[in-house]
């Protein structure tokens, strides 16, 4: 994760709505794409610098630190 450029890591958003975090998530390292989805979703599991998963409950709050991977 050292070579992804800009921020990679949001724990401040621990706890913050999910849509709002992405859009926090985007503004702060525009090299990424923020992507909401409910835990637990089947997603892919290889490593890319440009995607964030934002993991939320079934109320849209962030249940993990958002992380570029």
């Amino acid at each position: 994760m050292a070579d992804c450029p800009g921020k990679n890591f949001w724990p401040e958003l621990l706890g913050a709505n999910g849509y709002a975090a992405a859009a926090v998530i985007e503004r702060q390292n525009p090299n990424v794409n923020a992507v909401v989805s409910t835990n637990p979703t089947p997603t892919t599991r290889d490593f890319r610098c440009d995607r964030v998963w934002i993991w939320v409950d079934a109320n849209g709050v962030v249940l993990r630190a958002p992380r570029a991977g």
